[in-house]
């Protein structure tokens, strides 16, 4: 109940979500905050909103319904169903190839397991951990990594993504200014690869003058071909064969160091069996990506 509310954002909404009237939630709200021993809500002219107390509640609850979660997970493993939920935040350079490929290993030996993949910033991530919505996170240069116990770490050099017939794309190595020169697209200010570009060209006197800002690498990937543009990406996220008029050129070192791409839980907390399973099978695989790139380095 106090979820419900708490996600509508207004009792009325969450009345008509759970098929009972607003008079009546009403009086579940308030019976519940007369038996908690103080207000949870702040009441405001257009809906409700956690208090401090609200908000440690509903992180408590939170608590407890994965707690139940790890103890389900570990008695079904008992029991030899291996059932499970794996919850994962991450960039969105793991969704095209990377993340459905470890999925599809993971439930070929474990089919009972389901998942939830949710795509997040290198913020709203590291949030994710930390209000229990999901178990683990795969994110590029997260910020803030206070609550981050990292799994795994792996270095994703940043890459430019231009049409196969650029006179640049001869090149087995791009210059940042060369880059910076050509009209180009660039990630918006939330996502790692943004940071390390506006680093980058700060620390190098260059300016980014981008005709689109946009949230969807996807998007920035295709548009390459309609304006002869240039866009940036991880090349975790990146598959040559399958765009055939793209080239992907690394872009030098000495303008623009590698990232951090993290696999990481929320420190201290004990995962699902599922999900620390995953997590075992997505740092061994990072691991073999990080020692192939330190190869061809």
């Amino acid at each position: 109940m106090i979820q419900s509310v708490q996600r509508a954002g207004s009792i009325r909404k969450a009345a008509e979500d759970m098929n009972i009237t607003a008079s009546a939630l009403t009086r579940r709200v308030l019976q519940f905050e007369e038996d908690f021993g103080a207000p949870i809500f702040e009441r405001l002219p257009r809906g409700v909103r956690l208090n401090a107390a609200g908000e440690l509640l509903i992180q408590h609850m939170r608590s407890q319904e994965h707690d139940l979660a790890r103890v389900r997970s570990l008695v079904a493993d008992l029991s030899g169903e291996r059932r499970g939920r794996v919850t994962i935040a991450c960039s969105q350079a793991l969704i095209p190839y990377f993340l459905p490929r470890q999925i599809s290993l993971y439930r070929r030996d474990h089919p009972g397991v389901t998942f939830k993949v949710s795509v997040r910033d290198r913020v709203a991530a590291e949030r994710d951990l930390s209000d229990f919505s999901s178990d683990l996170a795969l994110v590029f240069e997260p910020m803030h990594l206070v609550d981050f116990e990292v799994l795994m770490d792996v270095p994703q050099p940043v890459h430019a993504i231009l049409p196969a017939d650029n006179p640049l794309a001869r090149k087995s190595e791009l210059r940042l200014r060369e880059c910076l020169a050509h009209t180009h697209v660039i990630p918006t200010a939330p996502y790692g690869v943004r940071h390390l570009l506006d680093i980058a060209a700060k620390r190098r006197g260059h300016e980014l003058r981008p005709i689109i800002e946009a949230e969807s690498f996807e998007l920035m990937r295709h548009y390459v071909l309609y304006e002869n543009a240039i866009a940036f990406q991880l090349p975790i996220g990146l598959n040559p064969e399958s765009h055939p008029r793209i080239a992907i050129r690394p872009i030098s070192q000495k303008d623009l160091p590698a990232g951090r791409l993290l696999l990481g839980q929320m420190r201290g907390r004990a995962l699902p069996v599922a999900s620390a399973r995953f997590a075992v099978q997505l740092a061994t695989a990072l691991e073999e990506l990080r020692d192939d790139m330190a190869g061809i380095a």
